[in-house]
């Protein structure tokens, strides 16, 4: 099961979703998408709900507005059984496409490819407000994670396949802009230098000699 969740702390709403247990998480480790930001409660030797912000295209996950940063942040410590009951906590979030996996670490647990890539957040209390708010916005799904994210890179592909094909035809346009411009550039003169159109001296008549010493 996955918890579903919207934030109207920015507009449009931003989607936010949670695993079950340490046994979900491991799926939303396994096919999140790369548009995914991933928020753990971070206690050593303490599990915690995983939390995922989806961002919309274009987005970047180094510039959440602040509101939203906060939703993700008391929704992940509301969700930890350990950080729903401590003040003075630390959310730790980076990209999903920076999760690392392997067979030795335990359920639900993850590393990072690159350390540096994991910001924090301070969360000082729980904001019952926000919490209650986003919990309104909560439904619970079955969904099957795997072909979501299958369909998701099906679209993305297609959605590339258009634009690099888009691409080429403005390409070709361009070039037969320019191979045309080239060649007027090249015959610009072609009419007036027609040697049917031209007149040598020895074709004229004698007359039109004789005129310029009379």
């Amino acid at each position: 099961m996955v918890y579903y969740f919207k934030s109207t702390a920015v507009d449009p709403p931003a989607f936010i979703y949670v695993g079950k247990d340490k046994v979900e998480n491991e799926d939303l480790i396994k096919f999140g998408w790369d548009e995914d930001v991933w928020y753990e409660f971070h206690v050593d030797n303490h599990s915690s709900a995983h939390v995922y912000l989806r961002l919309k295209p274009g987005d970047s996950w180094t510039s959440i507005a602040p509101a939203l940063l906060e939703d993700c942040a008391q929704l992940t410590k509301a969700n930890s059984i350990e950080g729903n009951k401590k003040d003075n906590v630390t959310i730790i979030y980076t990209p999903w496409s920076n999760l690392r996996k392997d067979a030795s670490m335990a359920t639900g647990q993850v590393s990072f490819h690159d350390p540096k890539k994991v910001k924090k957040v301070h969360v000082a209390v729980r904001q019952n407000t926000i919490v209650n708010r986003l919990n309104k916005t909560k439904v619970e799904k079955f969904p099957d994670l795997q072909a979501e994210r299958e369909a998701d890179l099906r679209e993305k592909r297609k959605a590339e396949r258009i634009q690099r094909e888009q691409q080429k035809a403005k390409e070709r346009e361009e070039r037969m802009h320019r191979e045309e411009l080239r060649w007027q550039k090249d015959h610009a003169y072609d009419d007036i230098m027609r040697e049917e159109e031209m007149v040598s001296n020895q074709d004229q008549d004698s007359r039109f000699f004789e005129d310029d010493f009379m």
